[in-house]
């Protein structure tokens, strides 16, 4: 049989321990609803920004096309096509072929910065090829975003304060950012994909040569 003084000091140390779990599991809410708050808003200006990208390929290809029918170069491999979502947009540029997509923020993702905090941000992956092609037959997500990687040519960070530059980083020098501002970041970010990848060539094939920047 338990003294009144057990039952007391049991009393006392459920509270304790009910404090505690109160506190901390109040942190972890906390901080999961900043998280929350800021993916949210980032995935509000990330549509936003995206939907702009749509807006100005339609305007690429139609001085593209202006472009080379004064060339006397046949048109009809420029083009540009979109999902009903908006969640992808490709680009057809006489043999390339450029895809940009907002289907790689799956949940509140972070860019790593060496000498920054992590920034809570939106992505718009440019991927070489037709993003529909590369995806046939991949459901897992894991899976997916390895293979948006693999064609991956740049991407555009889209912070969840508006007044905050954009970041921009390419494939290949995957350690440097480029900051843009929230008016021209989007024209800047698809200007940028269509020079690296049209400003460039492909080698025949020998060994390791495929492509070069002119």
């Amino acid at each position: 049989m338990t003294s009144g003084y057990d039952s007391f000091d049991n009393t006392e140390m459920n509270f304790r321990n009910d404090a505690l779990i109160q506190e901390r599991v109040g942190l972890v809410s906390t901080h999961m609803y900043k998280q929350f708050l800021d993916y949210q808003n980032a995935t509000i200006n990330t549509t936003a920004v995206f939907n702009e990208i749509i807006l100005d390929l339609k305007s690429i290809v139609e001085t593209l096309k202006k472009s080379f029918s004064s060339r006397g170069i046949t048109t009809q491999n420029i083009y540009v096509d979109y999902d009903a979502q908006k969640t992808i947009v490709t680009i057809n540029i006489l043999w390339h072929t450029i895809s940009l997509t907002t289907r790689c923020n799956f949940e509140p993702q972070a860019l790593y910065r060496e000498q920054l905090p992590p920034l809570f941000c939106g992505r718009i992956m440019a991927i070489k090829g037709n993003y529909t092609e590369l995806m046939k037959g991949i459901d897992d997500k894991s899976e997916s975003m390895k293979r948006l990687l693999d064609n991956e040519i740049a991407s555009l960070y889209i912070p969840a304060d508006k007044m905050q530059n954009s970041v921009f980083k390419i494939r290949h020098l995957a350690n440097k950012e480029f900051f843009l501002n929230s008016q021209d970041s989007a024209k800047e970010f698809v200007l940028k994909v269509i020079e690296i990848v049209c400003g460039g060539g492909v080698y025949h094939e020998e060994g390791s040569r495929k492509s070069f920047n002119i």
